[in-house]
């Protein structure tokens, strides 16, 4: 029997399978978390943090194309502004894998692949809680987004890729939180599904790029690749269809807490230190959130998911996908 069957068939490719689909069925829910929770979770199995980098962008890269695809027969990506971003993306995502290499030995890489994917986790928490913030305020500011496309201004956007390529070449994280956060911040009266659809279209390249330097420096491990994507597709397949049963503000919020505890758990935080953390943001971070939502005119613990309004159209909603 050829070795890569027998090493489809162990213990350790099962787990790997499971733990993708759980993951590609929150993704699916929300939208969010694809890098963020899959990296980490690799580690956490005992993969080396260059196998688990590598082998989750190219992963991704197979998945992001196709939600890629659909938003570029919908028209919904703004291409000059994904063109853009992918100018500064990939580059930098290219030279990641590379820069990892260049740290010097396995265990070097490891220890500072971990420290640095802890850091990126910690980061991408901040950026899902400063995107849920920036979604309630448009709201509760009238809700209403202008027929006309906002001017795109390059040299911000081109930066933006540059960093965002950078982050994901090195960690795979943040290909959709930071960057989707970014372009929030820079084109806040851009559509939703405008956003979401540039926002895919130019981390495909970006993802690709990044698979590329790392398959380069250390090679796939096709026993990790093959039940990441057998187990990833279904998952995210069944999570976008029960993404109407199940309240997405309260999933998003959870994924914050996620990643905050498992960046601190990667920089090595007392495992009682993020214990009291954990406890502390479980029980005040639904007092806190419900004291902004009334702070911004809304009900307190109202987890009705947010719309943004076209002028004389029907109401679409606001899911504001991330690819997986």
């Amino acid at each position: 029997m050829h070795p890569l069957i027998v090493d489809l068939w162990t213990t350790d490719a099962l787990r790997v399978l499971l733990v993708a689909f759980g993951i590609g069925i929150v993704v699916g829910l929300t939208g969010m978390g694809g890098g963020a929770l899959m990296t980490p979770a690799l580690i956490f199995l005992g993969i080396n943090p260059a196998t688990a980098v590598a082998n989750d962008l190219v992963a991704a890269s197979v998945n992001k194309s196709v939600g890629a695809a659909v938003h570029w027969r919908t028209g919904s990506p703004n291409r000059r502004l994904a063109g853009l971003l992918i100018c500064g993306s990939v580059p930098f995502a290219l030279a990641g894998g590379f820069i990892v290499k260049a740290v010097g030995d396995k265990e070097a890489r490891a220890d500072f692949l971990t420290t640095a994917i802890g850091w990126a986790l910690l980061l991408a928490a901040g950026s899902y809680a400063l995107r849920m913030y920036l979604q309630l305020r448009y709201v509760t500011g009238g809700n209403v987004l202008p027929e006309e496309m906002p001017r795109v201004r390059t040299v911000p956007t081109v930066l933006v890729g540059a960093i965002g390529g950078l982050l994901v070449g090195i960690t795979s994280v943040g290909s959709g939180s930071l960057i989707m956060v970014a372009l929030l911040l820079l084109y806040p009266t851009m559509s939703a599904v405008k956003l979401v659809g540039t926002d895919l279209v130019q981390a495909v390249p970006l993802v690709i790029a990044a698979a590329i330097g790392h398959v380069v420096s250390d090679g796939i491990a096709w026993a990790v690749l093959i039940p990441l994507i057998l187990g990833g597709t279904p998952g995210t397949f069944l999570g976008s269809r029960m993404s109407t049963w199940v309240s997405q503000s309260v999933i998003r919020r959870g994924i914050v807490i996620v990643l905050t505890l498992t960046g601190l758990k990667m920089l090595g935080v007392e495992p009682k230190v993020i214990g009291f953390l954990g406890a502390g943001i479980l029980l005040l971070g639904p007092l806190v959130w419900g004291f902004v939502r009334q702070a911004h005119g809304l009900p307190n613990f109202d987890n009705d998911s947010t719309a943004w309004r076209v002028p004389d159209r029907s109401p679409v909603h606001q899911d504001d996908t991330e690819a997986p």
